[in-house]
């Protein structure tokens, strides 16, 4: 069965056991910059296989965060979602239009939708 292919740079599109169907590709913004990803996927895998490690710097120390439990029991891929901070990157789905950017210790205060 021929599919789509994303244009993301790093994704297992073909292995002997599991099956990937086809999925609606869609465009999402990281730091200003258009990626694509499949809609209802992580947001931490579509940055992931966009070649995206690091998601968040961490309060007190300011080191790097990224991807680590993918379960959402950590909080390592904390990011801002159409400025709501601490999402986790690990758990929310990934649609069309997002704008998602990295969080710098706990992150903005969340804007009033005023």
């Amino acid at each position: 069965m021929e599919t789509e292919r994303s244009s993301c740079k790093s994704r297992i599109e073909d292995h002997p056991i599991l099956d990937f169907p086809a999925r609606k590709e869609v465009t999402f913004t990281w730091e200003g910059q258009e990626l694509r990803g499949y809609e209802g996927e992580p947001i931490a895998a579509a940055l992931h296989a966009a070649g995206i490690k690091v998601l968040h710097t961490s309060h007190k120390s300011k080191r790097p965060r990224g991807f680590f439990c993918a379960i959402g029991n950590c909080s390592s891929c904390l990011v801002v979602v159409n400025g709501v901070p601490n999402v986790r990157a690990c758990t929310e789905k990934l649609r069309e239009g997002m704008r998602v950017q990295r969080q710098e210790g706990t992150g903005p205060a969340p804007r009033s939708r005023e």
